[in-house]
């Protein structure tokens, strides 16, 4: 269980759901920190995933 006590303002901003390639606000953000470990909507993920570089 988490205490919301301890945690830090820093933490709280990672979790705004704002896509770090495209800027919007997208809630597939969230899931796919938990999944891959990067702020990235579900759009820009199969971009990165066809087109890598």
């Amino acid at each position: 269980m988490i205490e919301f006590e301890n945690l830090k303002d820093d933490d709280l901003n990672e979790l705004d759901d704002i896509c770090d390639e495209c800027k919007e606000k997208h809630e597939s953000v969230s899931q796919n920190l938990i999944l891959t470990g990067f702020k990235i909507c579900k759009s820009c993920r199969v971009s990165k995933t066809i087109f890598p570089i």
